[in-house]
């Protein structure tokens, strides 16, 4: 069974620290067990990141290896378009994923390049949304859609 990449990327690593207003108090290791739990049988890489080539590198891993990617990519969200190439050549489902409803937020916000590629985007749910986002990739993957 192929597993789901779950990759996050700037400032993650500081979750439940950093303004938790609106990131809340929940931090990234107990968002990766979450995840875990959630995804069952099925393998989960979970990684984080604060560089962009790292978290390119991850995503060329699972265009080799993977049935399907959540990623929050954070600021590069807004700014990577070496991202959005990388994504664009994963053949599965991939959701983008946002603990804030990026909507509600400034207007730099409001621009994703990853959105150009994501199969759907998944915002504002707070940290309890990965989860629910590791449900609705197992789904994306059983129907076969990108």
């Amino acid at each position: 069974m192929k597993p789901i990449y779950i990759l996050n990327g700037p400032n993650l690593n500081r979750l439940g620290k950093r303004e938790p207003d609106i990131y809340g108090l929940t931090t990234l290791s107990e968002v990766e067990q979450m995840c875990r739990d959630a995804a069952g049988e099925r393998p989960v890489e979970f990684h984080q990141t604060n560089s962009e080539e790292r978290l390119i590198d991850w995503v060329h891993e699972a265009i080799d290896s993977g049935a399907g990617i959540i990623i929050n990519p954070a600021a590069f969200t807004f700014t990577s378009i070496a991202l959005l190439d990388a994504l664009k050549m994963f053949k599965g489902p991939i959701i983008e994923f946002h603990i804030s409803n990026v909507h509600r937020r400034e207007s730099i916000y409001h621009r994703s390049y990853v959105s150009m590629t994501a199969t759907t985007v998944m915002a504002g749910l707070g940290a309890e949304g990965y989860p629910l986002a590791v449900k609705a990739l197992e789904t994306l993957i059983s129907r076969g859609m990108r």
